[in-house]
């Protein structure tokens, strides 16, 4: 059970409003390999000042230029305080980046002729269902990965926190309200997308993790490349994930993305990556073979949806095919960002009018290094110097995430009312509760306090510690353990509760349980 800003900082979408915007054309700004060279020495020196400096334990990056790799290397630690460096073989978790990979994945599929990107969710996958019968005889592939699909952005999220698998999490997001109209808001999602790569995988009767290698890891050599968490687990040479603790980065906590991976699972290294990022901007094409028509993924790069306005930039920025697409200061871009709050970091952006691109992967949460470097790494390509400290705003932005949430909680509960109403006995809360989205909570009682399970089997269990009268608070955040979140009860007539409301799950109104016949 976690936060709901873990799931958003987990998709790593931006809370703007829907504007209309008006595409900027592109500058007759050049790349040349002189340009470039002279760019990837002031790179290294802002990455080893980054490191020098303890924004990041370790980072990565690639660059890619006129289908040639023009630059590999890792940069400090892969554990903070331990002695194995980083290179360009370590294997980090991308998160949010795992997106326009999948897109690759499935344009491949398209070119296959296996599906279209408009083929219907309901002939690929029958079994799905939205909670309109209307938007699920419609919903389409492109639908799903565009986040157009009117399905909540945070929906499953905390269903995988609590433990589900992936099968389950899809099934039971029919019980989740849209957000919006069908087709008519953005709302990032990464178990809508899972949905949309997992159906695109259907008419091959092979797992989404399977087609993925087939379709482009194998192809492209990436041999350090998986959708797959045991895979990443195997890797002697991978980084773990940090986060904050009295001021200095602990790889505290791990993350078993499974159940997304289509949305977040993947796990890679420069080196593989920056294959991908050749066939990219090669139209599909690499070492000289078609390996994906350009067709199939031209459609990915298609600006579908507005976003607002970069928050650092001010580039305008749309979504296509599980890529953002901005028309900022050096032109066109297509992009995309990732963050595990536990402690993961990523960034993908590409010129393609320039054939050039860069990957930089970090092994902590929060920092806005990779943003930070990738924006120093363009200015520097096409104006000859960095026009701003973008590595300081960016920074602003990551660590500002989690600030007003925290704040909040901690001044909501930070005393308990004078004077404070007790608490009824343990035996009026202990019992089984359950709706059909989060499935059944039990409360039990445990000395002279109560204890929430949650999940399958009960397989998660938050102590609860009295507050007032009926409201006791949990703490679920492995990186926030500090935050309280509230679960309530209300009292039947018969003396005992009949309901209970889990905060941390009631992002989409679903939090609220009634007790169930013992």
């Amino acid at each position: 059970m976690q936060l709901s800003a873990r799931s958003f900082v987990r998709c790593l979408a931006w809370l703007l409003p829907a504007v209309t915007l008006a595409p900027v054309s592109s500058s007759a700004q050049t790349a040349t390999a002189k340009q470039v060279t002279a760019a990837l020495a002031k790179l290294e020196q802002l990455a080893n000042a980054a490191i020098a400096d303890g924004s990041v334990p370790g980072l990565a990056i690639g660059v890619v230029h006129h289908d040639k790799v023009v630059f590999l290397k890792g940069f400090g630690a892969r554990e903070a305080g331990g002695p194995e460096k980083v290179d360009a073989d370590t294997v980090f978790q991308i998160a949010s980046m795992s997106k326009p990979i999948s897109a690759t994945v499935v344009a491949a599929l398209v070119s296959d002729g296996v599906v279209s990107w408009d083929s219907k969710i309901s002939d690929l996958d029958p079994a799905f269902r939205l909670a309109d019968a209307y938007p699920t005889s419609q919903l389409t592939v492109r639908d799903l990965f565009s986040h157009h699909s009117g399905l909540p952005g945070t929906a499953g999220d905390d269903l995988e926190d609590i433990g589900y698998d992936r099968a389950e999490i899809l099934r039971r997001l029919r019980f989740v309200s849209p957000s919006s109209s069908f087709r008519a808001g953005y709302s990032y999602s990464n178990f809508g997308l899972t949905a949309g790569a997992v159906a695109a995988a259907k008419p091959t009767g092979k797992p989404w993790e399977a087609i993925a290698e087939e379709k482009l890891y194998r192809p492209l050599g990436m041999t350090s490349t998986s959708s797959r968490h045991a895979d990443f687990v195997t890797h002697a040479n991978r980084a773990a994930l940090h986060v904050k603790a009295d001021g200095a980065w602990a790889a505290r906590v791990e993350r078993q993305p499974d159940a997304q991976a289509p949305a977040g699972g993947v796990s890679s290294t420069v080196r593989d990556l920056a294959q991908w990022l050749r066939l990219e901007l090669a139209n599909g094409s690499h070492d000289g073979k078609q390996l994906i028509a350009a067709a199939a993924l031209d459609q990915t790069h298609m600006p579908l949806m507005t976003r607002g306005k970069n928050p650092v930039s001010g580039g305008q920025s749309f979504y296509g095919l599980g890529w953002n697409v901005e028309f900022g200061r050096h032109g066109l871009s297509w992009g995309h960002a990732g963050a595990f709050s536990v402690g993961a970091r990523s960034i993908v952006t590409l010129f393609p009018e320039r054939r050039l691109g860069i990957v930089i992967l970090a092994n902590a949460f929060p920092t806005g290094v990779p943003e930070g470097l990738s924006d120093s790494f363009a200015d520097l390509v096409f104006q000859g110097k960095v026009g701003k400290d973008w590595l300081t705003d960016w920074n602003a932005i990551y660590a500002g995430m989690f600030g007003p949430a925290v704040a909040t909680a901690k001044a909501t509960y930070a005393t308990s009312p004078v004077p404070a109403t007790p608490a009824l006995s343990t035996a009026a809360y202990a019992g089984r509760y359950a709706n059909d989205f989060v499935g059944e909570a039990v409360i039990a009682a445990t000395g002279d306090g109560l204890v929430l399970k949650l999940g399958p089997d009960g397989a998660k269990s938050y102590p609860l510690s009295h507050f007032d009268r009926d409201l006791f608070l949990s703490f679920p955040s492995p990186e926030l353990p500090d935050m309280p979140s509230a679960v309530s009860f209300v009292i039947g007539p018969d003396g005992k509760a009949s309901s209970l409301t889990i905060e941390a799950l009631d992002g989409n109104g679903l939090g609220t349980l009634r007790r169930t016949a013992e």
